[in-house]
């Protein structure tokens, strides 16, 4: 039997692209919801792939092939400082900061891009097999995803292989990973085209919960098929996150919250 084909209710919304209300679920993963702290400027032309937050700065990584880059912006005012364009014959996609380098990857390329995260300056670039999506660190391995339901945990340095991991509930897997930021302990990911964050255990891969983030950005704003959630950046220091999309005109910083379930009558 296909493990897709035993998906849990929620699960279940969040895939087949149901339009009703996610209530309770009858599975044990915690599902989270949110309230919106701040809203700033973004750039309605980026198409975010990718996004951190450094030293008061955001660093965005952009996709699409001619318009790929990776740039700072200033959070408050959504302003490019600096900005770096890709060959335009690379697609730009997940960004990260690991032990002083900025990691970009590319999506088709099979090249990643290592950077210095204060002048953008290309320092040097590791080759790596199959699609880029998303990058993070965890601060000793970087971790990729590549569009599937497998997560790769790389060396920094050679960007080779070190394990795998597949994303799961018991018997059910999980496509489709995209971004990625690491989040006190925890693999926090975009899914391509839906509406919900996953939080992912880095050890075995076993989802510990969701983020429904439905309501944030009305996409009837922007009729492009591509404006959709993706980009999550975390400020460790402060515990604020951040989360954009593709095309999108606004950022926001979001506070997570538990669902609170109706009290039995």
């Amino acid at each position: 039997m296909n493990p897709r084909l035993l998906i849990l209710p929620f699960a279940a919304l969040l895939w087949c692209g149901c339009t009703s209300e996610p209530n309770e679920t009858s599975g044990p993963l915690p599902l989270q919801t949110y309230r919106v702290v701040n809203a700033y400027p973004h750039d309605p032309l980026a198409y975010c792939q990718g996004l951190i937050y450094h030293e008061g700065q955001l660093v965005e990584s952009t996709g699409q092939y001619g318009q790929s880059s990776v740039r700072q912006v200033d959070l408050v005012t959504g302003t490019v400082i600096t900005k770096r364009a890709l060959d335009p014959r690379l697609f730009g996609e997940g960004i990260t900061l690991h032990d002083g380098e900025l990691f970009q990857l590319t999506w088709k390329a099979g090249v990643a891009h290592v950077l210095d995260p204060e002048t953008l300056k290309m320092k040097r670039q590791v080759k790596y097999q199959g699609d880029g999506w998303g990058i993070t660190s965890n601060g000793s391995q970087l971790i990729t995803s590549n569009g599937t339901d497998t997560l790769t945990f790389r060396d920094p340095d050679t960007f080779k292989e070190i394990r795998t991991i597949q994303i799961h509930d018991g018997d059910v897997v999980f496509d489709f990973i995209n971004e990625l930021e690491w989040i006190d302990g925890e693999i926090w990911a975009n899914v391509w085209k839906r509406e919900y964050i996953v939080r992912i255990n880095p050890k075995n891969g076993q989802l510990n919960g969701w983020v429904d983030m439905r309501g944030l950005y009305d996409s009837n704003d922007n009729p492009h098929p591509d404006s959709v959630l993706n980009g999550i950046a975390w400020d460790k220091e402060t515990n604020r996150i951040f989360v954009t999309g593709k095309l999108w005109p606004t950022l926001f910083e979001v506070e997570v919250l538990d669902v609170v379930e109706p009290s039995a009558k």
